[in-house]
């Protein structure tokens, strides 16, 4: 008796299967237009106006205001007047008064501003809506040019790139070290990588409570982590695939923690020139001071999966330009067009890059002491890269 087997029937996608997608997507369309048109079967109204402006930023240069501002209701709104300390000010409002939903436009104000003095600013809308704004402290916003640029690359050199490289530096001495010694700074990478993350998702929360609400910042933070996460994850796979060699895998490692690293301090580049952006010369400046000294341990963290091996010259150059050089980026957006979305964005993209290369490390651990099991070691490594990081931030925030 012979026996058959049966071969999977290959199912293409036809006109009649569009058709039965379609329907209920045409289907749901109908229902939505039929609430829009009746209400639901409740005839009410909103018993006052729901608008809603967001100041994304505000220029401020002699004798002159500049806001920024987006409509970020459900319905079009009017700028009616603005008043700076109690006083009704004359304004100009390119392209028009009237910003459609999620428009944006620039309010324009002359007025004799003094620097070093607070201003509180109320916006009101054609309803009688206001919207305040308060300007601690008044301060020319920094203009785009070649001076101001280069003081913003030198901060960024001076926060990312000079200590990253000086943590690097230390790769000659750290080989000498035997293998417990090396699974234990493998672990203190992670230590510091998982502080890292959470510091950096903390940033990120901080920003997105300034993202207006209809871009959504939580979501946004959700997909920039999960999406890189899994990006990297299956990049990781691939090279695995690929290669097959535990140095190129190292390496391979090594490279997204600079990536993962490379966002973080983007972020804080961003902090840094959106602190002197508004005049906070003083909060610039302890940044600073306190992310050199926290960052030279990013460059340890780098260099600690390929300490076995040979990594030339070039390649860890190309490491620490890739971890401290975002810096530079992000001092400069920070300082010319501080923009709340795009700091969500990158920090949630830093978030997902650092998480990936934690769990990446721990595979990596996992597999070097499959033979013989250090489980204290791992511990000790772990909690020690966290404590460094939380000991330097009280003495940075």
């Amino acid at each position: 008796m012979t026996q058959t087997t049966s071969q999977p029937t290959t199912r293409r996608f036809t006109f009649r299967t569009l058709i039965l997608l379609l329907i209920p997507i045409v289907l749901l369309a109908g229902v939505i237009a039929l609430f829009l048109s009746t209400g639901g079967g409740l005839d009410l109204e909103s018993p006052a106006p729901v608008e809603n402006l967001a100041v994304e930023n505000y220029v401020l240069e002699r004798n002159e205001i500049h806001l920024h501002v987006r409509n970020t209701g459900p319905d079009e709104l009017t700028i009616a007047s603005v008043i700076i300390n109690d006083a009704v000010m004359p304004f100009t409002v390119t392209p028009d008064p009237t910003i459609p939903r999620l428009g944006r436009a620039e309010i324009h104000v002359n007025y004799a501003w003094s620097e070093g003095e607070a201003y509180g600013i109320t916006i009101f809308t054609g309803n009688a809506v206001p919207f305040a704004l308060d300007i601690p402290v008044a301060f020319e916003t920094p203009q785009p040019s070649a001076r101001t640029f280069w003081g913003f690359t030198l901060i960024g050199l001076y926060v990312g790139v000079i200590p990253v490289f000086l943590g690097i530096f230390w790769f000659p001495a750290l080989r000498q070290l035997g293998r417990r010694t090396m699974t234990f700074l493998m672990a203190a990478t992670a230590g510091l990588l998982i502080f890292l993350g959470l510091d950096t998702l903390a940033e990120a929360l901080e920003f997105a409570a300034e993202v207006p609400s209809s871009f959504q910042g939580i979501g946004l933070i959700g997909i920039g982590a999960v999406a890189t996460f899994l990006l990297l994850d299956a990049v990781s796979k691939r090279q695995t695939e690929a290669t097959g060699s535990e140095t190129d895998r190292r390496l391979s490692i090594a490279l997204m923690i600079a990536i993962g690293i490379g966002f973080h301090n983007l972020g804080e580049g961003l902090a840094i020139g959106a602190a002197y952006n508004v005049g906070e010369i003083a909060l610039g400046t302890f940044l600073v001071v306190g992310f050199i000294i926290q960052n030279i341990t990013e460059g340890l963290g780098i260099i600690a999966p390929v300490l076995r091996d040979r990594p030339g010259l070039s390649r860890l150059a190309l490491m620490g330009l890739i971890g401290g050089a975002p810096a530079i980026v992000g001092a400069w957006i920070g300082g010319f067009t501080p923009s709340p979305f795009l700091a969500v964005l990158f920090l949630a993209i830093g978030t997902g890059a650092i998480f990936e290369v934690v769990y990446e490390i721990a595979k990596l651990i996992q597999k070097d002491t499959a033979r013989a099991s250090m489980p204290m070691t791992v511990f000790s490594g772990v909690l020690t890269g966290m404590l460094l990081l939380w000991v330097t931030g009280l003495l940075i925030k």
